[in-house]
Protein backbone atom coordinates (compact mmCIF):
# COMPACT_ATOMS: atom_id res chain seq x y z
CA UNK A 1 0.00 0.00 0.00
CA UNK A 2 1.54 3.44 -1.32
CA UNK A 3 -1.49 5.57 -1.22
CA UNK A 4 -4.99 5.69 -0.80
CA UNK A 5 -5.97 4.45 -4.42
CA UNK A 6 -4.05 0.85 -3.45
CA UNK A 7 -6.28 0.57 -0.36
CA UNK A 8 -9.50 1.95 -2.95
CA UNK A 9 -8.29 -0.73 -5.47
CA UNK A 10 -8.28 -3.60 -2.57
CA UNK A 11 -11.42 -2.87 -1.50
CA UNK A 12 -13.12 -3.15 -5.23
CA UNK A 13 -11.38 -6.78 -4.97
CA UNK A 14 -13.28 -7.38 -1.69
CA UNK A 15 -16.02 -6.41 -3.44
CA UNK A 16 -15.87 -8.38 -6.75
CA UNK A 17 -14.78 -11.45 -4.46
CA UNK A 18 -18.01 -11.31 -2.34
CA UNK A 19 -20.31 -10.88 -5.45
CA UNK A 20 -18.14 -13.77 -7.14
CA UNK A 21 -19.11 -15.96 -3.42
CA UNK A 22 -22.95 -15.17 -3.73
CA UNK A 23 -22.87 -15.83 -7.64
CA UNK A 24 -21.46 -19.58 -6.60
CA UNK A 25 -23.35 -19.65 -3.15
CA UNK A 26 -19.91 -20.18 -1.24
CA UNK A 27 -20.24 -17.49 1.52
CA UNK A 28 -17.64 -15.71 3.41
CA UNK A 29 -17.77 -14.81 6.80
CA UNK A 30 -16.31 -11.23 7.59
CA UNK A 31 -16.45 -12.31 11.35
CA UNK A 32 -13.54 -14.33 10.03
CA UNK A 33 -11.84 -12.86 8.08
CA UNK A 34 -9.30 -10.45 9.51
CA UNK A 35 -6.74 -7.24 8.64
CA UNK A 36 -3.00 -6.96 9.20
CA UNK A 37 -0.71 -4.15 7.99
CA UNK A 38 2.22 -5.06 7.30
CA UNK A 39 5.36 -2.50 5.97
CA UNK A 40 3.19 0.08 6.07
CA UNK A 41 0.98 2.94 8.24
CA UNK A 42 -1.55 4.17 6.43
CA UNK A 43 -4.78 3.80 8.29
CA UNK A 44 -7.09 1.99 6.39
CA UNK A 45 -10.35 0.52 6.63
CA UNK A 46 -12.00 -2.02 4.60
CA UNK A 47 -15.62 -3.69 5.07
CA UNK A 48 -17.31 -6.79 3.16
CA UNK A 49 -21.04 -7.53 3.29
CA UNK A 50 -22.38 -10.10 5.25
CA UNK A 51 -25.41 -13.14 4.27
CA UNK A 52 -28.22 -10.63 5.89
CA UNK A 53 -26.79 -7.22 3.91
CA UNK A 54 -24.97 -5.43 6.21
CA UNK A 55 -21.41 -3.74 5.74
CA UNK A 56 -18.82 -5.29 8.21
CA UNK A 57 -15.48 -3.44 9.29
CA UNK A 58 -13.26 -6.10 8.87
CA UNK A 59 -11.27 -6.33 12.42
CA UNK A 60 -7.60 -4.86 12.50
CA UNK A 61 -5.22 -6.97 14.63
CA UNK A 62 -1.16 -7.61 14.67
CA UNK A 63 -0.79 -10.99 16.06
CA UNK A 64 -2.55 -13.66 14.16
CA UNK A 65 -2.48 -17.66 14.22
CA UNK A 66 -2.57 -19.53 11.61
CA UNK A 67 -1.84 -23.47 11.09
CA UNK A 68 -0.25 -23.41 14.59
CA UNK A 69 2.04 -20.13 13.55
CA UNK A 70 1.56 -16.77 15.04
CA UNK A 71 2.09 -14.37 12.65
CA UNK A 72 2.71 -10.71 14.35
CA UNK A 73 2.66 -7.49 11.76
CA UNK A 74 6.59 -6.98 12.61
CA UNK A 75 7.09 -10.73 11.36
CA UNK A 76 9.22 -11.35 14.12
CA UNK A 77 9.10 -14.71 15.35
CA UNK A 78 9.36 -13.57 19.13
CA UNK A 79 6.02 -14.66 20.04
CA UNK A 80 6.27 -18.21 17.72
CA UNK A 81 9.35 -18.86 20.27
CA UNK A 82 8.04 -18.27 23.59
CA UNK A 83 4.37 -19.98 22.85
CA UNK A 84 6.70 -23.09 21.44
CA UNK A 85 9.00 -23.02 24.69
CA UNK A 86 5.94 -22.66 26.84
CA UNK A 87 3.91 -25.87 24.77
CA UNK A 88 7.88 -27.56 25.52
CA UNK A 89 7.79 -26.52 29.21
CA UNK A 90 4.57 -28.38 29.46
CA UNK A 91 4.55 -31.17 27.74
CA UNK A 92 8.17 -31.86 29.66
CA UNK A 93 6.39 -31.09 33.20
CA UNK A 94 3.76 -33.77 32.22
CA UNK A 95 7.15 -35.77 31.47
CA UNK A 96 8.45 -35.29 34.64
CA UNK A 97 5.44 -35.84 36.62
CA UNK A 98 4.13 -39.18 35.19
CA UNK A 99 7.64 -40.79 34.74
CA UNK A 100 9.57 -40.70 37.84
CA UNK A 101 12.39 -43.13 36.70
CA UNK A 102 13.70 -42.88 32.88
CA UNK A 103 17.03 -44.70 31.84
CA UNK A 104 18.61 -43.13 28.53
CA UNK A 105 16.52 -45.39 26.17
CA UNK A 106 13.00 -44.40 27.38
CA UNK A 107 14.45 -40.80 27.72
CA UNK A 108 15.00 -40.24 24.57
CA UNK A 109 11.93 -42.13 23.05
CA UNK A 110 9.99 -39.57 24.71
CA UNK A 111 12.01 -36.97 23.75
CA UNK A 112 11.92 -37.60 20.33
CA UNK A 113 7.75 -38.41 20.46
CA UNK A 114 6.57 -35.96 22.64
CA UNK A 115 8.41 -32.70 23.32
CA UNK A 116 11.19 -32.33 20.12
CA UNK A 117 8.06 -31.65 17.69
CA UNK A 118 7.12 -28.87 19.81
CA UNK A 119 10.18 -27.16 18.88
CA UNK A 120 10.47 -28.47 15.37
CA UNK A 121 6.40 -28.22 13.91
CA UNK A 122 6.99 -25.73 10.75
CA UNK A 123 10.91 -24.40 12.30
CA UNK A 124 10.91 -23.33 8.22
CA UNK A 125 8.06 -20.91 8.60
CA UNK A 126 9.63 -19.03 11.44
CA UNK A 127 13.11 -19.82 11.81
CA UNK A 128 14.28 -18.19 14.76
CA UNK A 129 17.33 -15.74 13.79
CA UNK A 130 17.03 -13.11 16.90
CA UNK A 131 19.58 -14.14 19.96
CA UNK A 132 16.86 -13.91 22.17
CA UNK A 133 14.57 -16.06 20.33
CA UNK A 134 17.38 -18.63 20.26
CA UNK A 135 18.39 -18.26 23.88
CA UNK A 136 14.74 -18.66 24.70
CA UNK A 137 14.47 -22.44 22.78
CA UNK A 138 18.32 -23.21 23.89
CA UNK A 139 17.15 -22.99 27.53
CA UNK A 140 14.18 -25.33 27.48
CA UNK A 141 16.09 -27.60 25.49
CA UNK A 142 19.34 -27.40 28.13
CA UNK A 143 15.89 -28.08 30.78
CA UNK A 144 15.20 -31.35 28.89
CA UNK A 145 18.54 -32.58 28.55
CA UNK A 146 19.22 -31.84 32.44
CA UNK A 147 16.49 -33.90 32.86
CA UNK A 148 18.01 -37.34 30.81
CA UNK A 149 19.58 -39.59 32.86
CA UNK A 150 23.58 -39.75 32.71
Amino acid sequence: MKSKTDSAILQNDLDNLIAWSNQWLLKFNPSKCKLMHIGHNLSTEYHMVDDIGRNVMIEETSLEKDLGIYISSDLKPSTQCAKAAGKFRSVLAMVRRNFKKLDEEDFILIYRTYIRPHMEYCVQAWSPHLVKDIRTLESVQRTATKMAPT
